[in-house]
Protein backbone atom coordinates (compact mmCIF):
# COMPACT_ATOMS: atom_id res chain seq x y z
CA UNK A 1 0.00 0.00 0.00
CA UNK A 2 1.33 3.51 -0.72
CA UNK A 3 1.43 5.79 1.92
CA UNK A 4 0.31 9.27 0.62
CA UNK A 5 2.42 10.62 3.86
CA UNK A 6 1.13 14.85 3.18
CA UNK A 7 -2.50 13.70 4.11
CA UNK A 8 -1.49 11.45 7.24
CA UNK A 9 0.54 14.24 8.29
CA UNK A 10 -2.77 16.55 7.99
CA UNK A 11 -4.95 13.90 9.62
CA UNK A 12 -2.76 12.69 12.91
CA UNK A 13 -3.24 16.02 15.06
CA UNK A 14 -6.94 15.00 14.82
CA UNK A 15 -6.46 11.20 15.49
CA UNK A 16 -8.58 10.24 19.04
CA UNK A 17 -10.27 13.86 19.88
CA UNK A 18 -13.42 14.89 19.86
CA UNK A 19 -14.40 15.69 16.18
CA UNK A 20 -15.47 14.08 12.91
CA UNK A 21 -12.71 13.52 10.50
CA UNK A 22 -13.88 13.57 7.05
CA UNK A 23 -11.92 13.15 3.89
CA UNK A 24 -13.28 14.10 0.73
CA UNK A 25 -12.60 14.14 -2.92
CA UNK A 26 -13.61 13.10 -6.50
CA UNK A 27 -13.90 9.50 -6.70
CA UNK A 28 -11.21 7.07 -7.06
CA UNK A 29 -8.79 9.43 -6.12
CA UNK A 30 -7.71 7.48 -3.13
CA UNK A 31 -10.15 8.03 -0.30
CA UNK A 32 -10.92 4.64 0.57
CA UNK A 33 -7.18 3.50 0.51
CA UNK A 34 -6.35 6.23 2.84
CA UNK A 35 -9.37 5.30 5.04
CA UNK A 36 -7.99 1.49 4.97
CA UNK A 37 -4.37 3.39 5.51
CA UNK A 38 -5.66 5.09 8.69
CA UNK A 39 -6.77 1.77 10.06
CA UNK A 40 -3.86 -0.13 9.57
CA UNK A 41 -2.04 3.04 11.43
CA UNK A 42 -4.23 1.87 14.50
CA UNK A 43 -3.86 -1.68 14.42
CA UNK A 44 0.18 -1.65 14.62
CA UNK A 45 -0.40 0.88 17.22
CA UNK A 46 -2.26 -1.35 19.53
CA UNK A 47 -5.67 -1.02 18.57
CA UNK A 48 -7.24 -4.44 17.59
CA UNK A 49 -9.83 -5.45 14.71
CA UNK A 50 -12.57 -5.94 17.18
CA UNK A 51 -12.21 -1.91 18.03
CA UNK A 52 -12.95 -0.94 14.59
CA UNK A 53 -16.36 -0.45 13.31
CA UNK A 54 -15.74 -0.31 9.31
CA UNK A 55 -19.15 0.45 6.98
CA UNK A 56 -18.16 0.96 2.95
CA UNK A 57 -21.04 1.75 0.96
CA UNK A 58 -19.45 0.23 -2.16
CA UNK A 59 -19.73 -3.41 -0.41
CA UNK A 60 -22.66 -5.42 -1.33
CA UNK A 61 -22.61 -6.33 2.68
CA UNK A 62 -23.83 -3.24 4.02
CA UNK A 63 -27.20 -2.23 1.43
CA UNK A 64 -29.09 -2.95 3.80
CA UNK A 65 -28.37 0.16 5.32
CA UNK A 66 -30.38 2.88 3.08
CA UNK A 67 -31.32 5.82 6.10
CA UNK A 68 -29.60 7.09 9.23
CA UNK A 69 -31.89 5.21 11.32
CA UNK A 70 -30.55 1.63 10.06
CA UNK A 71 -27.22 3.24 10.49
CA UNK A 72 -27.60 4.47 13.73
CA UNK A 73 -29.15 0.99 14.52
CA UNK A 74 -26.43 -1.13 12.68
CA UNK A 75 -23.70 1.26 14.73
CA UNK A 76 -25.03 1.17 17.79
CA UNK A 77 -26.05 -2.92 17.99
CA UNK A 78 -21.76 -3.24 16.85
CA UNK A 79 -20.83 -0.98 20.07
CA UNK A 80 -23.20 -3.02 22.75
CA UNK A 81 -21.25 -6.84 21.13
CA UNK A 82 -18.41 -4.91 21.60
CA UNK A 83 -17.53 -2.44 24.39
CA UNK A 84 -13.72 -1.90 23.55
CA UNK A 85 -14.88 -0.72 19.76
CA UNK A 86 -13.55 3.01 19.85
CA UNK A 87 -13.49 3.70 16.12
CA UNK A 88 -15.55 4.26 13.58
CA UNK A 89 -14.89 4.16 9.88
CA UNK A 90 -17.77 4.74 7.37
CA UNK A 91 -16.64 5.04 3.11
CA UNK A 92 -18.69 6.89 0.87
CA UNK A 93 -21.37 7.56 3.78
CA UNK A 94 -23.17 10.11 0.71
CA UNK A 95 -25.13 7.33 0.19
CA UNK A 96 -26.84 7.20 3.46
CA UNK A 97 -29.67 8.94 3.70
CA UNK A 98 -29.60 11.71 6.35
CA UNK A 99 -25.96 10.16 7.61
CA UNK A 100 -25.77 13.78 9.39
CA UNK A 101 -28.32 12.97 11.80
CA UNK A 102 -26.83 9.68 13.06
CA UNK A 103 -23.20 10.87 12.79
CA UNK A 104 -24.35 14.12 15.31
CA UNK A 105 -26.06 11.64 17.61
CA UNK A 106 -23.06 9.49 18.24
CA UNK A 107 -20.60 11.96 18.29
CA UNK A 108 -22.97 13.82 21.02
CA UNK A 109 -22.62 10.65 23.08
CA UNK A 110 -18.80 10.52 22.57
CA UNK A 111 -19.16 7.17 21.51
CA UNK A 112 -16.68 6.51 18.92
CA UNK A 113 -13.93 7.89 17.04
CA UNK A 114 -15.14 9.18 13.82
CA UNK A 115 -14.08 8.52 10.20
CA UNK A 116 -15.52 9.62 6.67
CA UNK A 117 -15.55 9.78 3.09
CA UNK A 118 -17.57 11.56 0.80
CA UNK A 119 -17.76 12.30 -2.75
CA UNK A 120 -19.60 15.50 -2.73
CA UNK A 121 -18.66 19.00 -1.48
CA UNK A 122 -21.77 19.84 -0.76
CA UNK A 123 -22.92 17.36 1.46
CA UNK A 124 -20.14 17.72 3.45
CA UNK A 125 -20.65 21.33 3.76
CA UNK A 126 -24.12 22.67 3.99
CA UNK A 127 -25.79 19.14 5.96
CA UNK A 128 -22.15 19.13 8.15
CA UNK A 129 -22.38 23.06 9.02
CA UNK A 130 -25.50 22.69 10.26
CA UNK A 131 -25.24 19.66 12.51
CA UNK A 132 -21.70 19.84 13.54
CA UNK A 133 -20.33 23.59 13.40
CA UNK A 134 -17.19 23.31 15.19
CA UNK A 135 -16.81 19.56 15.59
CA UNK A 136 -15.46 18.52 12.34
CA UNK A 137 -12.55 18.94 9.88
CA UNK A 138 -12.10 18.28 6.39
CA UNK A 139 -9.04 16.92 5.04
CA UNK A 140 -9.26 17.58 0.86
CA UNK A 141 -8.00 14.19 -0.81
CA UNK A 142 -6.94 15.00 -4.60
CA UNK A 143 -5.83 12.92 -7.66
CA UNK A 144 -2.00 12.55 -7.26
CA UNK A 145 0.65 15.03 -7.18
CA UNK A 146 3.83 14.80 -10.05
CA UNK A 147 5.99 14.13 -6.89
CA UNK A 148 3.75 10.96 -5.87
CA UNK A 149 3.32 9.78 -9.50
CA UNK A 150 6.58 9.18 -9.93
CA UNK A 151 6.76 7.68 -6.54
CA UNK A 152 4.14 5.44 -7.88
CA UNK A 153 6.09 4.87 -10.92
CA UNK A 154 9.07 3.90 -8.89
CA UNK A 155 11.06 7.21 -10.84
CA UNK A 156 14.35 7.67 -8.65
CA UNK A 157 16.05 8.70 -12.14
CA UNK A 158 15.77 12.10 -12.55
CA UNK A 159 17.14 12.27 -16.09
CA UNK A 160 13.43 10.12 -16.68
CA UNK A 161 11.17 12.65 -15.28
CA UNK A 162 10.68 14.60 -18.44
CA UNK A 163 9.29 11.12 -19.81
CA UNK A 164 7.21 11.05 -16.65
CA UNK A 165 6.31 14.72 -16.73
CA UNK A 166 4.53 14.24 -20.10
CA UNK A 167 2.97 10.99 -19.27
CA UNK A 168 1.13 12.88 -15.82
CA UNK A 169 0.25 15.61 -18.31
CA UNK A 170 -1.51 13.10 -20.40
CA UNK A 171 -2.84 10.64 -17.93
CA UNK A 172 -3.57 12.41 -14.74
CA UNK A 173 -3.44 11.50 -10.94
CA UNK A 174 -5.61 9.19 -10.46
CA UNK A 175 -4.05 6.10 -8.46
CA UNK A 176 -6.00 3.32 -10.51
CA UNK A 177 -3.87 4.09 -13.55
CA UNK A 178 -0.52 2.69 -12.32
CA UNK A 179 -2.44 -1.05 -12.24
CA UNK A 180 -2.46 -0.75 -15.80
CA UNK A 181 -0.27 -0.59 -18.74
CA UNK A 182 0.51 2.94 -19.43
CA UNK A 183 -1.01 3.26 -23.18
CA UNK A 184 -3.76 5.69 -24.37
CA UNK A 185 -6.69 3.21 -25.52
CA UNK A 186 -6.54 0.83 -22.12
CA UNK A 187 -6.19 4.57 -19.80
CA UNK A 188 -8.73 6.41 -21.24
CA UNK A 189 -11.02 3.11 -21.09
CA UNK A 190 -10.39 2.92 -17.29
CA UNK A 191 -10.56 6.82 -16.78
CA UNK A 192 -13.73 7.09 -19.10
CA UNK A 193 -15.96 4.55 -16.95
CA UNK A 194 -14.77 6.68 -13.71
CA UNK A 195 -15.97 9.69 -15.14
CA UNK A 196 -19.32 8.60 -16.48
CA UNK A 197 -19.59 6.92 -12.92
CA UNK A 198 -18.95 10.10 -11.13
CA UNK A 199 -21.75 12.03 -13.94
CA UNK A 200 -23.90 9.17 -12.86
CA UNK A 201 -23.67 8.55 -9.18
CA UNK A 202 -22.80 12.32 -8.03
CA UNK A 203 -24.12 14.54 -10.48
CA UNK A 204 -27.25 13.09 -12.55
CA UNK A 205 -28.84 10.65 -9.76
CA UNK A 206 -27.86 12.93 -6.84
CA UNK A 207 -29.39 16.22 -8.63
CA UNK A 208 -32.11 14.69 -10.65
CA UNK A 209 -30.57 15.98 -13.97
CA UNK A 210 -33.09 15.26 -16.80
CA UNK A 211 -30.97 16.36 -19.66
CA UNK A 212 -27.73 14.44 -19.21
CA UNK A 213 -26.64 15.30 -23.05
CA UNK A 214 -26.75 19.19 -21.91
CA UNK A 215 -24.94 18.39 -18.93
CA UNK A 216 -22.25 16.64 -20.77
CA UNK A 217 -22.14 19.33 -23.25
CA UNK A 218 -21.10 22.13 -20.46
CA UNK A 219 -18.76 20.02 -18.74
CA UNK A 220 -16.63 19.42 -22.00
CA UNK A 221 -16.79 22.95 -22.58
CA UNK A 222 -15.49 24.11 -19.23
CA UNK A 223 -12.94 21.31 -19.77
CA UNK A 224 -11.58 22.90 -23.05
CA UNK A 225 -11.97 26.56 -21.77
CA UNK A 226 -10.02 25.74 -18.43
CA UNK A 227 -7.78 28.86 -17.40
CA UNK A 228 -10.52 31.45 -19.84
CA UNK A 229 -12.87 33.47 -17.63
CA UNK A 230 -16.08 31.77 -18.34
CA UNK A 231 -19.44 32.46 -17.33
CA UNK A 232 -23.05 30.55 -17.28
CA UNK A 233 -23.60 33.18 -19.92
CA UNK A 234 -21.27 32.62 -22.00
CA UNK A 235 -21.88 28.86 -21.90
CA UNK A 236 -25.55 29.67 -22.29
CA UNK A 237 -24.73 31.92 -25.29
CA UNK A 238 -22.50 29.48 -27.04
CA UNK A 239 -25.42 26.54 -26.78
CA UNK A 240 -27.72 28.71 -28.64
CA UNK A 241 -25.60 28.61 -31.21
CA UNK A 242 -25.38 25.32 -31.50
CA UNK A 243 -28.80 25.55 -31.54
CA UNK A 244 -29.53 24.13 -27.56
CA UNK A 245 -31.55 26.29 -25.66
CA UNK A 246 -30.17 26.62 -21.62
CA UNK A 247 -30.99 29.25 -19.66
CA UNK A 248 -28.65 31.11 -17.51
CA UNK A 249 -30.19 29.46 -14.40
CA UNK A 250 -29.95 26.39 -15.81
CA UNK A 251 -26.17 26.28 -16.64
CA UNK A 252 -25.23 27.61 -13.26
CA UNK A 253 -26.86 24.69 -11.99
CA UNK A 254 -25.21 22.41 -13.97
CA UNK A 255 -21.47 23.68 -13.24
CA UNK A 256 -22.06 23.74 -9.69
CA UNK A 257 -23.19 20.16 -9.46
CA UNK A 258 -20.39 19.50 -11.35
CA UNK A 259 -17.93 21.39 -9.06
CA UNK A 260 -19.58 20.14 -6.28
CA UNK A 261 -18.81 16.52 -7.63
CA UNK A 262 -15.03 17.44 -7.61
CA UNK A 263 -14.84 17.46 -11.33
CA UNK A 264 -13.75 21.64 -11.49
CA UNK A 265 -12.87 23.85 -9.09
CA UNK A 266 -13.49 27.61 -9.24
CA UNK A 267 -10.73 30.48 -9.54
CA UNK A 268 -12.08 34.23 -9.08
CA UNK A 269 -10.84 36.63 -10.24
CA UNK A 270 -8.89 39.72 -7.61
CA UNK A 271 -8.32 43.24 -7.98
CA UNK A 272 -4.93 43.59 -6.82
CA UNK A 273 -5.20 47.51 -7.13
CA UNK A 274 -8.41 47.53 -5.44
CA UNK A 275 -8.14 44.48 -2.89
CA UNK A 276 -11.10 42.70 -3.72
CA UNK A 277 -12.57 39.95 -5.41
CA UNK A 278 -14.71 40.78 -8.29
CA UNK A 279 -18.02 38.98 -9.01
CA UNK A 280 -19.00 37.25 -12.42
CA UNK A 281 -15.25 36.84 -13.71
CA UNK A 282 -14.02 33.42 -12.50
CA UNK A 283 -12.36 30.47 -13.93
CA UNK A 284 -12.52 26.85 -13.75
CA UNK A 285 -10.01 24.27 -14.00
CA UNK A 286 -10.59 20.46 -14.09
CA UNK A 287 -9.48 18.38 -10.89
CA UNK A 288 -7.34 15.70 -13.16
CA UNK A 289 -5.98 15.57 -16.54
CA UNK A 290 -6.88 12.07 -17.15
CA UNK A 291 -10.74 12.42 -16.65
CA UNK A 292 -10.08 15.91 -19.40
CA UNK A 293 -8.82 14.10 -22.42
CA UNK A 294 -11.15 10.84 -21.83
CA UNK A 295 -13.68 13.17 -22.59
CA UNK A 296 -11.68 15.52 -24.94
CA UNK A 297 -8.76 13.61 -26.44
CA UNK A 298 -5.51 14.39 -25.56
CA UNK A 299 -3.95 17.56 -27.57
CA UNK A 300 -0.25 18.85 -27.53
CA UNK A 301 -1.41 22.42 -28.99
CA UNK A 302 -2.71 22.36 -25.31
CA UNK A 303 0.15 22.50 -23.54
CA UNK A 304 -0.29 25.95 -22.12
CA UNK A 305 -3.26 25.51 -20.79
CA UNK A 306 -2.47 22.33 -19.65
CA UNK A 307 0.56 23.57 -17.44
CA UNK A 308 -1.48 26.55 -15.91
CA UNK A 309 -4.14 23.88 -14.85
CA UNK A 310 -1.25 21.77 -13.30
CA UNK A 311 0.42 24.30 -11.31
CA UNK A 312 -3.12 25.46 -10.30
CA UNK A 313 -4.28 21.80 -8.81
CA UNK A 314 -0.39 22.06 -7.15
CA UNK A 315 -1.35 24.96 -5.33
CA UNK A 316 -4.37 23.82 -3.79
CA UNK A 317 -2.92 20.52 -3.09
CA UNK A 318 -0.71 22.63 -0.85
CA UNK A 319 -3.76 24.30 0.57
CA UNK A 320 -3.18 27.54 -0.70
CA UNK A 321 -6.50 29.51 -1.75
CA UNK A 322 -6.22 30.19 -5.60
CA UNK A 323 -7.52 33.84 -7.21
CA UNK A 324 -6.04 35.51 -10.39
CA UNK A 325 -4.94 38.76 -10.53
CA UNK A 326 -6.85 42.04 -12.37
CA UNK A 327 -3.95 45.07 -12.40
CA UNK A 328 -5.06 47.43 -14.86
CA UNK A 329 -4.90 45.94 -17.94
CA UNK A 330 -2.65 43.28 -17.24
CA UNK A 331 -3.47 39.85 -15.96
CA UNK A 332 -1.83 37.42 -13.26
CA UNK A 333 -2.14 33.59 -13.96
CA UNK A 334 -2.79 33.17 -9.62
CA UNK A 335 -2.29 34.50 -6.14
CA UNK A 336 -1.76 31.42 -3.84
CA UNK A 337 -2.31 32.42 -0.10
CA UNK A 338 -2.29 30.17 2.80
CA UNK A 339 -2.10 31.73 5.89
CA UNK A 340 -0.11 35.14 6.03
CA UNK A 341 1.94 33.72 2.93
CA UNK A 342 1.15 34.70 -0.53
CA UNK A 343 2.51 34.31 -3.98
CA UNK A 344 2.01 35.81 -7.11
CA UNK A 345 2.76 32.88 -9.70
CA UNK A 346 2.74 33.26 -13.81
CA UNK A 347 2.72 30.38 -16.08
CA UNK A 348 3.93 29.91 -19.57
CA UNK A 349 5.12 27.33 -22.00
CA UNK A 350 8.28 28.50 -23.07
CA UNK A 351 10.24 32.34 -22.77
CA UNK A 352 10.88 31.91 -26.50
CA UNK A 353 11.55 35.43 -26.98
CA UNK A 354 12.42 38.82 -25.36
CA UNK A 355 8.56 40.18 -26.13
CA UNK A 356 7.52 36.60 -24.01
CA UNK A 357 9.92 37.63 -21.01
CA UNK A 358 8.79 41.36 -20.86
CA UNK A 359 5.16 39.85 -20.67
CA UNK A 360 5.55 37.66 -17.94
CA UNK A 361 7.60 39.39 -15.98
CA UNK A 362 6.03 42.76 -16.44
CA UNK A 363 2.47 42.25 -14.33
CA UNK A 364 4.37 40.95 -11.88
CA UNK A 365 6.83 43.96 -11.95
CA UNK A 366 4.52 46.56 -11.48
CA UNK A 367 2.87 44.96 -8.66
CA UNK A 368 4.05 46.94 -5.34
CA UNK A 369 4.62 44.95 -2.40
CA UNK A 370 7.13 42.55 -1.18
CA UNK A 371 5.29 39.49 -1.63
CA UNK A 372 7.00 36.72 -3.14
CA UNK A 373 7.02 36.60 -7.16
CA UNK A 374 7.77 33.78 -9.52
CA UNK A 375 7.57 33.20 -13.34
CA UNK A 376 7.39 29.18 -13.99
CA UNK A 377 8.07 27.54 -17.14
CA UNK A 378 9.32 24.76 -19.46
CA UNK A 379 12.94 26.46 -19.87
CA UNK A 380 16.05 25.42 -18.41
CA UNK A 381 16.99 28.23 -16.40
CA UNK A 382 20.73 28.94 -15.92
CA UNK A 383 20.62 32.80 -15.26
CA UNK A 384 19.93 34.95 -12.70
CA UNK A 385 16.02 35.88 -11.65
CA UNK A 386 14.68 39.06 -13.04
CA UNK A 387 14.53 42.01 -10.41
CA UNK A 388 13.65 39.95 -7.55
CA UNK A 389 11.53 37.40 -9.81
CA UNK A 390 11.74 33.74 -9.00
CA UNK A 391 12.55 32.34 -12.45
CA UNK A 392 11.60 28.23 -12.31
CA UNK A 393 11.02 25.19 -14.33
CA UNK A 394 7.83 23.63 -13.58
CA UNK A 395 8.91 20.55 -13.33
CA UNK A 396 11.36 21.52 -10.42
CA UNK A 397 8.58 23.57 -8.82
CA UNK A 398 5.89 20.42 -8.91
CA UNK A 399 9.16 18.18 -7.31
CA UNK A 400 9.83 20.55 -4.67
CA UNK A 401 8.64 19.94 -1.34
CA UNK A 402 5.51 21.92 -0.30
Amino acid sequence: MFIRESYLTNIEPFINKPVVKIISGMRRSGKSTFMKMLMSKLKKNGVRETDIIYISKELIDFDFIQDYKELYSYIKKSLQKNKNAKYLFIDEVQEIVGWEKAINSLLAEGAADIYLTGSNSRMMSDELATLLTGRYVVIPMHPLSFKEFLQFRKVKNKDQTEKEFALYLKYGGLPGIHYLNMEDEIVFQYIESIYNTILLKDVVQRYQVRDVSLLERITKFIFDNSGSITTAKKISDYLKSQNLSAGVQTVQNYISYIQEAFLINKAERYDIKGKRHLELYDKYYYNDSGIRHSVLKYRQEDISKLLENTVYLELIRRGYSVSFGKLDNLEVDFIAEKDSEKVYIQVCYLLSSKETEDREFGSLEKIGDNYKKMVLSMDKFWGSDRNGIIRMNIIDFLSASS
